[in-house]
């Protein structure tokens, strides 16, 4: 492999989301070659997972510049730039079109999932000639069909969807979790609760976990859903004592549809609708079948008897045990990043968040929520492994407040500094609305491109009770704080 000349080898970029998207059209403006993997089936495969709700930021800060030159030429019409779009609408007018452009459709292998990078002949252990070492990256494909790729450079956006947080304490699934959701009993973390999986909940009871605005969002859909099917029962766990941090800023907010729906939440709860267990930290999962009159053991094999099946959701309080019979769980516990096949490259993470080393202490939810992340580019995200990068909102690791506009500015620097321009790629800027108020709970975002975000656009103030009032409740996001200013409750 020595004949190998690494200039002329393709940049690989892992996953074809907005991040990810945008990084391979910045490649091509450098007049270099993209290679795109997305493990699903189209580009942009888990956006359209949480397609039925919508972002807080609207279109002006939802597309990319180098994205945007792309797309020119092919008669594309850009959105209205202060409408607020669901994840369908950022796939349907901007993700989809632009990975039908000519230059980046060719580019892109769906249904081929990056399994291992390294570099070609030499483990993380081998150092003589590293960096001049063309990337080895192996694929493989929906059929089971192996493939070594060799590239000049690397770009990690594949995000986190794939990899929620568990709904156990100390970030271990709680006992009987992986059983339950292997049942279907554990929903995906933003299920579509008036559309597709309404069947799922619709005159049933569900426990959502978590304190973030992915919670918020099904909670009002099930509050919607509640409404026309009465004997669907909500109850919500979270870890904190309180749940007003969630409520947000309301009228106060930088991004008016993010206020609008904490404001909605807590009318919500405030009328009764949802019945809300507070400093819940969750030990056990239990099926148990209807049929039966106790229930059966955790580790009992799941057959198709066992859709009429329900849950005993155990846990412990300050003061006393809880237990709870519901029929589904929604997890709206936050995200991690997937490291492992990233075993043969040489990271340097936050020992924290699991974030690039530079940029981990900018964004640890114990001293930090939206709003307070300078803008940084590639040498807050470079690690030991030359040119090789995680972006997106994998980037952050295990924390929540991440921006799509964030991402587009780092694979904007980061494949300049891959080009060899360190100038542009030092020179990092950032315009974001001001965020307002954001909940510092692990399963808070800002918006998340690969999991988390806002409220249906249309809704954002239609469907309150009353008129939203000035919330003062909550962490005001543009201060430095987080966790670290409540009560631990694990």
């Amino acid at each position: 492999m020595t004949d190998i000349t690494t200039g002329e080898l393709p940049v690989a970029v892992i996953g074809a989301g907005p991040v990810g998207l945008a990084a391979a059209a910045h490649i091509i403006a450098r007049d270099l070659e993209p290679l795109v993997f997305e493990a699903g089936a189209t580009p942009a495969a888990a956006v359209s997972a949480w397609g039925h709700v919508g972002l807080f930021s609207p279109w002006k800060y939802n597309i990319d510049q180098a994205a945007r030159a792309l797309l020119g030429p092919t008669g594309w019409v850009e959105p209205n730039g202060d409408y607020l779009p669901t994840g369908a609408e950022l796939v349907a007018e901007y993700l989809v079109p632009l990975a039908a452009t000519p230059q980046l459709s060719k580019a892109i292998r769906t249904q081929t999932r990056v399994i291992a990078i390294s570099r070609v002949g030499k483990d993380r252990t081998r150092t003589p000639g590293r960096d001049d070492t063309p990337f080895l990256v192996r694929t493989q494909s929906e059929r089971g069909e192996i493939v070594d790729h060799v590239v000049r450079a690397v770009i990690d956006a594949s995000g986190t969807w794939e990899t929620p947080n568990p709904l156990g304490q100390a970030g271990l699934p709680a006992i009987g979790e992986p059983e339950a959701r292997e049942a279907g009993l554990v929903s995906s973390p933003l299920p579509d609760v008036l559309g597709r999986d309404r069947a799922q909940f619709a005159g049933r009871h569900t426990l959502v976990v978590g304190a973030g605005h992915s919670a918020a969002n099904t909670l009002l859909a099930l509050g919607e859903l509640h409404e026309a099917e009465p004997t669907t029962r909500i109850s919500w766990a979270i870890r904190g004592a309180d749940p007003a941090g969630v409520y947000g800023g309301g009228d106060q907010d930088g991004l008016p549809a993010r206020g609008a729906l904490g404001t909605r939440l807590r009318n919500l709860v405030e009328a009764g609708r949802i019945e809300v267990h507070t400093s819940v930290t969750i030990t056990r999962l239990g099926i148990t079948d209807r049929s039966a009159t106790s229930a059966t053991s955790i580790g009992h094999d799941v057959t198709a008897s066992d859709t009429a099946s329900e849950l005993i959701v155990t846990g412990t309080t300050p003061d006393e045990s809880v237990s709870l019979d519901v029929d589904r769980v929604v997890p709206s516990t936050g995200f991690r990043p997937d490291l492992s096949f990233l075993r043969e490259i040489r990271l340097e993470l936050d020992q924290s968040v699991e974030a690039p080393t530079g940029l981990g202490p900018l964004i640890d939810p114990e001293h930090h929520s939206c709003g307070t992340v300078a803008p940084h580019g590639a040498r807050l995200l470079a690690h030991p492994e030359k040119d090789f990068y995680i972006a997106g909102m994998k980037s952050y690791g295990r924390a929540p407040t991440f921006l799509m506009a964030t991402g587009y500015e780092q694979v904007r620097s980061i494949v300049a500094a891959i080009a060899g321009d360190q100038e542009a790629a030092d020179n990092v800027e950032l315009v974001l609305p001001e965020t307002g108020v954001c909940s510092a709970d692990i399963g808070s975002s800002c918006e998340s491109t690969s999991a988390e975000a806002g409220v249906e656009a249309a809704e954002s103030d239609s469907c309150c009770d009353s008129p939203a009032q000035p919330v003062t409740l909550g962490i005001p996001s543009g201060l430095e704080h987080g966790r670290s200013t409540t009560v631990a409750t694990d």
